[in-house]
């Protein structure tokens, strides 16, 4: 394994100690936003699916001629303009969506209170609201209340609160209510009444009754209707989210029959149309009719023509034939001149043009269907638009040119007719000739009962087609075939589940892992010996653990970690001064800043080294702010400044034997002097380090933190070896500069770094086992109890 590989797999593992050292932040986290996610399905409202499917008509004898689907697929409309996008504008316009809200009561919402959260009721609320007003004023009203069943009867009204009591009857101080009683209310009598097989009607339940006006419930629901199409199909899907999955079924449904009603109340404008054609035609035959009758009854009268069928043999079988074809031209060219004279009286585009009257050209009817579908399909856009609509200025485009092609097609037509009915009547003529023997006056009746003929053929034609219209008023068929009614989805859309725990889940491990993350990533703190040795390349000679011990010094027996550390300190130092056998080994201590751990360090240095037999001098140089002397519960009142300042005192003067330890002695600060630094300059310091080099094993200085003051530089040139405390997790990495410079420019000789503090607890894991810290007759008997020794 290369260097490369092995850093990195020491870094994730690091990284991978670090977060599990947090465990319990971890776990803490997972257990709140698990938690929250929990509250928020429980007391979420659930909204449920409705769909519903159906498909757009075709009929099959409604297709456009060539010409007019040329003319039709001319323009920017060409791939846009289709009827099922038109049919889907229609299904979701407001028109619709209001008839489905009035009838459905959707602006009055019941709900009943439960112990977590109210429920919606749509199907038996456990109320019925009849308001005594106009609906002008229902539909405007935006207001809450709460009901409290007190009994099968009686009832009591509430603020929205739940607290106070409405006085709707201006009752001082306000009283219940009995089910049936008119309540006079700021909108006007209102009457409540119970419904039977009511839902959640129990005695001492609340049921919220919640009116929004008329509008705004309509704007909602235009835009929570969702309504798609395939392009190549048309099929039209609906869907809505609702509360209630039985609310959203009933609204789906309303919207199709409402849809389908609005599609036949369209195709019987067409067949109404007709019908007010064809009685207005019968008007004007039946009275054109009557004439010939009075004429003929008065010629017959005149001319005593009684015996007419007797001379019914004189007329050829030819003259009948040409007879009943002169009849059939003449009716239809009556019939061109009605239907010219309607154009020509009802030019408007919104005009819808009589169907199937009788004229026998199939091109002429197809005409006449394609611009009553155009027409219809205008009104009903302009229902929800304007004249000013691009697809209604092309809509009427193309009624103004289909009716232009009807009158040409009835003048073409009409023309061809006049042609065959005059040369039908020279053909007459021609017989008539030839029946010289028949009397003028007869013949003269005989014009006379063939134009007779003519009309009541008219009448009795257009009695029969009013006839069939009547039929056919009340048998036009729904546009919309319902392929799937609508249904809800058993199980709730939203709030969804799995999705809420699954996001609980990853953001409770999310923002305990960023916290760590970032706090790490900005964290300029040492915590562990590779921090500091990645960070200053510094000889590191050990680590110091955090003790939870109130205990302050370490003990002559002690197993615990610390005083392990101090140990293992005690052997690094005897291994880098091994060279200094005849005087003692001089080692100072110092920091950056203060409250390092420097004293402590020092102190318990010293009281390690001592229980090893050694003899120990401890000097207490930080004369500034002495902490050592406590340790050891020294008074301070003579030490090393006295001995400066007073010649007359001597080194033995102000060496201070410790108790209970005979192996260690204290030079103590001393008075605390005004003049620190130039006081360490003295001479008087050359003779103390000189004179007692020669009287111990080791000399532990305790110095002033070299970030702070100059003190211990003066007397840095005294020292065999230096230890700089590093207390980790306190102080910033920034700060260490001090000690890299003091390192790179040999100001301190022979200088280690001493890793203070440890928490070995948040530092991956590492720290002293193997046993240590526990009672070694507590472990021996632990051993021979398992192994039987």
């Amino acid at each position: 394994m290369n260097i490369q590989s092995k850093n990195n797999k020491e870094e994730f593992i690091n990284i991978f100690n670090l977060y599990l050292s947090k465990w319990k932040l971890i776990l803490l986290s997972l257990f709140f936003f698990i938690g929250l996610g929990y509250l928020k399905i429980k007391y979420s409202t659930f909204k449920y699916n409705a769909k519903a499917t159906i498909k757009i008509q075709e009929d099959e004898n409604s297709k456009k001629m060539p010409e007019i689907s040329a003319l039709q697929d001319y323009g920017m409309f060409s791939n846009t303009f289709t009827k099922v996008v038109d049919e889907i504008e229609i299904i979701k316009s407001r028109t619709i969506i209001s008839e489905v809200v009035d009838e459905l009561k959707l602006n009055i919402k019941f709900y009943v209170s439960g112990q977590i959260k109210n429920q919606e009721v749509f199907v038996n609320p456990p109320v019925n609201l009849n308001f005594l007003m106009a609906d002008s004023i229902i539909k405007n009203i935006n207001t809450s209340f709460y009901i409290k069943i007190l009994s099968e009867s009686k009832f009591d009204l509430y603020q929205n609160d739940k607290s106070k009591l409405l006085k709707f009857n201006n009752s001082d101080p306000p009283v219940s209510y009995t089910f049936g009683n008119k309540i006079s209310t700021e909108y006007g009598n209102l009457i409540i009444t119970p419904n039977p097989g009511r839902y959640g009607a129990n005695t001492g339940t609340f049921i919220e009754i919640k009116i929004s006006p008329y509008e705004l419930v309509v704007d909602e629901y235009l835009k929570e209707i969702k309504i798609s199409n395939d392009q190549k199909s048309n099929v039209i899907k609906l869907s809505l989210e609702e509360t209630t999955p039985n609310k959203a079924v009933a609204i789906l449904n309303k919207i199709i029959e409402k849809y389908n009603i609005d599609v036949i109340k369209d195709k019987e404008l067409i067949v109404k149309s007709t019908s007010d054609f064809i009685n207005k035609r019968l008007e004007n035959v039946s009275i054109e009719l009557e004439n010939i009758d009075f004429t003929a009854e008065t010629l017959q009268k005149k001319n005593k023509l009684t015996a007419l069928a007797s001379q019914a043999d004189i007329y050829l079988q030819s003259e009948r034939e040409n007879e009943s074809n002169i009849i059939k031209t003449s009716n239809q060219l009556q019939l061109i001149n009605y239907m010219s004279d309607h154009l020509t009286e009802n030019d408007k585009d919104s005009d819808l043009l009589p169907a199937d009257i009788g004229i026998t050209d199939s091109g002429l009817s197809q005409i006449t269907k394609s611009h009553n579908e155009l027409v219809l399909q205008r009104n009903r856009i302009l229902k929800n638009s304007s004249e000013k609509n691009p697809t209604v200025i092309n809509l009427n485009n193309q009624i103004s040119a289909l009716k232009q092609n009807l009158k040409q097609s009835l003048e073409n037509i009409k023309q061809t007719n006049q042609i065959t009915l005059n040369n039908l009547n020279k053909e007459d003529d021609r017989i008539s000739s030839q029946i010289y023997s028949a009397p003028g006056k007869q013949r003269q009746f005989r014009d006379i009962t063939r134009q007779q003929n003519i009309k009541e053929s008219l009448y009795l034609y257009l009695l029969e087609k009013r006839e069939e219209t009547a039929i056919s008023l009340g048998m036009s068929s729904p546009n919309a075939k319902i392929i799937d009614k609508a249904y809800a989805s058993s199980n709730p859309v939203s709030p969804k589940k799995n999705i809420i725990l699954l996001a609980s889940f990853i953001l409770g491990l999310f923002v305990p892992i960023s916290i760590i993350y970032l706090q790490n990533l900005l964290d300029n703190k040492i915590h562990t010996k590779k921090d500091l040795i990645d960070y200053l390349k510094i000889p590191f000679i050990g680590e110091i653990p955090k003790s939870n011990s109130k205990d302050v010094t370490v003990k002559k027996v002690d197993y615990s970690p610390k005083a392990e550390a101090f140990r293992i300190l005690r052997t690094n130092i005897d291994f880098m001064l091994k060279n200094i056998q005849d005087r003692a080994k001089i080692i100072f201590i110092t920091s950056t800043t203060s409250k390092e751990g420097k004293s402590h360090t020092s102190v318990n240095l010293a009281l390690s080294l001592s229980y090893s037999d050694k003899k120990v001098l401890f000097i207490e140089t930080d004369i500034r702010v002495p902490k050592a002397s406590k340790y050891l519960d020294v008074k301070n009142k003579k030490g090393l400044t006295d001995f400066i300042s007073n010649n007359s005192l001597k080194i033995e003067d102000i060496i201070i034997p410790i108790k209970h330890n005979p192996h260690l002695n204290i030079i103590p600060s001393g008075t605390i002097p005004p003049n620190p630094a130039e006081l360490l300059m003295n001479d008087r310091i050359v003779e103390l380090f000189h004179g007692l080099r020669l009287q111990y094993d080791y000399i532990i200085v305790d110095t002033a933190a070299i970030g702070l003051v100059t003190d211990t530089l003066l007397i840095s040139k005294y020292a065999d070896l230096f230890i700089y405390v590093v207390r980790a997790n306190y102080i910033d990495k920034r700060g260490l500069h001090i000690a890299k410079t003091m390192y790179d420019e040999k100001r301190l000789p022979n200088m280690t770094i001493l890793l203070n503090d440890v928490d070995h607890k948040k530092s991956y894991g590492y720290g002293y086992g193997y046993g240590y810290g526990k009672n070694p007759n507590t472990i021996k008997r632990w051993w021979q109890k398992k192994y039987s020794l």
